[in-house]
């Protein structure tokens, strides 16, 4: 029996990247996943990848996770169609984007689109889904970020930090509901090894503190969103698993 069988997942942000990685991944441990991105044409391209797989997937019409209506109509259509499986048991708020900068440098603008892309995104996907959630006591997935646990020399990661926080409230809320939310740090690098970055790759430096000497990969992330998206993780809940080789437990320099 696979880890996911007979699960209906509710995916954000299907069209590349993470959330193509980790929808693949679920469907291959059986989980009918139900995906959506503003980007439709690639959210669809991962629909055909899961069906070539041997999995099965579902694609609603374009989703803007930022706007309410949008949200509330995919999630509309999605439990329409989960329906005929039990309804919606996992929600994983993946889409989401960021902007870096400096305080001094960045425009109002810039600070503000992360809040809306990455946390006001997975209160309206939560909040849409709630009810669908509740009925199958099921698992709310978010798109963590390593750096969130010790800060980061950018701002980008403000609204990472705000999305732990959203996450406890929702696992303190969804209690006696049986929901169990999660944070799951995200990760857009491969695998590599110190020696084949380039001296001026930006990952360089940071490779150097590493305990376990190596840039995690999205299929780290992804294996651990499976587990506690599975009955696995059933007593698990309102967490921030760190997935970073150990990068943030040692001060800068430490390991090597």
């Amino acid at each position: 029996m696979k880890r996911l069988d007979g699960k209906v997942a509710l995916f954000s942000g299907t069209a590349r990247g993470q959330g193509r990685a980790a929808a693949l991944r679920f469907a291959a441990e059986g989980a009918l996943v139900v995906g959506g991105d503003l980007r439709h044409e690639g959210a669809v391209e991962t629909q055909r990848l899961i069906a070539r797989e041997g999995g099965t997937a579902l694609t609603t019409g374009p989703v803007d996770v930022t706007d309410e209506d949008s949200v509330r109509t995919w999630a509309a259509e999605a439990a329409d169609a989960a329906d005929a499986f039990g309804g919606i048991d996992n929600v994983h708020a993946n889409a989401g984007a960021v902007r870096f900068g400096p305080v001094d440098g960045q425009l109002c603008d810039d600070f503000a689109s992360p809040l809306r892309a990455e946390l006001k995104s997975v209160w309206l996907t939560a909040h849409a889904a709630w009810s669908h959630v509740i009925r199958s006591r099921g698992r709310v997935l978010t798109g963590g970020w390593t750096p969130v646990v010790g800060g980061s020399p950018t701002n980008g990661h403000i609204a990472k930090g705000g999305l732990t926080a959203l996450t406890r409230h929702i696992a303190a809320e969804g209690a006696p509901y049986g929901i169990r939310p999660t944070a799951s740090p995200r990760r857009d690098r491969q695998r590599l090894p110190r020696r084949s970055l380039a001296e001026d790759h930006p990952m360089r430096d940071i490779a150097r503190h590493i305990p376990l000497s190596r840039v995690g990969a999205r299929d780290d992330v992804v294996e651990a969103a499976v587990s506690l998206a599975s009955d696995e993780a059933a007593h698990i809940t309102g967490t921030h698993p760190v997935v970073d080789d150990a990068c943030s437990t040692v001060l800068p320099g430490a390991a090597h």
